[in-house]
């Protein structure tokens, strides 16, 4: 039985990488911003929008940390066939998922090479901006949440990047910059399927008798990539910007544990070997923005990205020599086959606007203060939404405030909201299937994300750049 977890256990950890991880744009001053931090990029946060504004960091470090409080409602309505073979619409109890407290760090640092000081070295680490999901197992009156077949629990996940860096300045008014990166870390999920080999013939769908909990340890993440940028200053008061990150292929191993299903028919089940990989690619991003300094106090930036989700087609699952024995009506041994689920995302967009005003307040002592707004697409279509992937198109505001002490120290602050609508999924354009490895291609499963989604994303975040010396 542990064998068949793998089949659904797998899916439910990249797929929230896939499009809930990046929760907003990362890093507490670019944040303040609205992300708008790619021609005017100048510190460590550089790192992640485009290295090439790491010259203007020059020796420095960098740590920050933000607080992800996302929740999601979802009203699950599905199409149910009577015993008449009349087909009905039936909607279940609302249930309501929420992130758990997780600081989102970046630590980074940076040095000053060369004679004439032309190249610049950066060293870091960063966290995705993930929201690390609960549902709950059960409603407050005993029945089985209807999330449980997409996601109970991501407690325990933790992705890094850790990466190097670097940029030079080959002229006055152009900066170039390159890095590689590697994803790397470990996801820690829960989630439920049924079992019912196949459906409608031992029992009825989503016979809570059959329902397997089940726990996902998936390691060994190692997924390269590389990033690239330009700045061109044409004119004193005016940056241009672009960069990209290459996308991450990833293969991960896993091991499971799992609470057997309370059914007879698996009273004498057992498997061999609980081994599998997890094959998906997440996309390659890509930048621009044009910043301008209208007055030495201030900067604003407006800018675009693109990230190139059509690359996300499907998720393959493939067991390695796993069999189950002795479940009652199914051949023994029975050879899990591989799986490959289709999730067919789109490419999504994004603009922003924003900017910082500088006030100093005496020689020692200033106030930056920042504002952005950025309006993103979602790139799931609605027949692939799911309590996992839940997003939509969204408005963020975000306000930010930075306190310069001396010329070395900066501390900084922000809070973002996204405003998004709510989003529905008929039940009859709904594709994301319950998984039963028992039930074969001849016995499709119905789908599980029919309904109405609605979720609510803020981030409060904390920060603090030193510099040992003034550039």
């Amino acid at each position: 039985m542990k064998a068949l977890t793998i089949l659904t256990m797998l899916l439910c950890p990249l797929l929230a990488s896939a499009s809930g991880l990046y929760v907003g744009d990362r890093g507490v001053r670019p944040l303040g911003r609205g992300g708008a931090f790619v021609a005017g990029a100048d510190d460590l946060g550089a790192l992640w929008y485009n290295p090439a504004g790491l010259m203007d960091a020059g020796a420095s470090v960098l740590f920050d940390g933000a607080w992800v409080r996302s929740s999601t409602d979802f009203t699950r309505q599905a199409l149910v066939t009577d015993g008449a073979g009349a087909t009905r619409m039936s909607e279940l109890p609302s249930v309501r998922g929420s992130s758990e407290f997780l600081p989102i760090p970046t630590l980074a640092g940076s040095w000053v090479l060369g004679e004439r000081k032309q190249f610049v070295v950066a060293a870091g680490v960063l966290a995705p901006q993930m929201a690390v999901m609960r549902y709950p197992l059960v409603l407050e009156d005993g029945t089985p949440s209807p999330a449980r077949y997409s996601l109970v629990s991501l407690d325990g996940s933790l992705l890094v990047i850790p990466g190097v860096s670097a940029a030079y300045r080959p002229f006055d008014f152009l900066q170039v910059g390159a890095g590689v990166n590697v994803l790397t870390g470990s996801f820690v999920t829960q989630t439920v399927f049924n079992t019912s080999p196949p459906d409608r013939v031992l029992s009825a769908p989503e016979d809570p008798s059959y329902d397997a909990l089940a726990e996902l340890r998936a390691t060994g993440l190692l997924a390269p990539s590389a990033s690239f940028g330009v700045i061109v200053r044409p004119r004193e008061w005016l940056r241009v910007g672009l960069s990209g990150q290459l996308g991450y292929t990833l293969d991960a191993p896993a091991t499971v544990r799992v609470r057997l299903p309370s059914a007879a028919v698996f009273a004498q089940a057992r498997q061999d070997g609980e081994g599998a990989r997890l094959k998906l690619v997440l996309p390659a991003i890509l930048r621009a923005g044009v910043e301008v300094r209208p007055l030495d106090a201030l900067r604003v930036e407006l800018g675009y990205a693109r990230e190139f989700w059509s690359s996300h087609e499907a998720i393959d699952i493939v067991p390695e020599d796993v069999r189950i024995h002795d479940v009652i009506g199914i051949p023994s041994p029975f050879n899990v086959p591989a799986i490959s689920i289709p999730r067919r995302f789109k490419d999504s967009q994004s603009f922003r606007l924003g900017g910082e005003y500088s006030l100093a307040v005496g020689r020692a002592l200033a106030f930056d203060v920042r504002a952005g707004l950025s309006y993103e697409q979602s790139a799931i279509p609605a027949a692939y939404l799911a309590p996992l992937t839940v997003d939509s198109d969204k408005v963020t505001g975000s306000v930010g405030l930075g306190l310069r002490l001396g010329a070395r120290l900066r501390l900084d602050a922000v809070y973002s909201q996204a405003f998004g609508g709510q989003r529905e999924v008929s039940p009859s354009e709904a594709a994301v299937p319950r998984i039963n490895p028992l039930a074969g291609e001849q016995f499709p499963t119905a789908p599980v994300n029919g309904g109405r989604y609605q979720v609510q994303t803020r981030i409060l975040g904390v920060g603090l750049r030193y510099q040992p010396q003034t550039l």
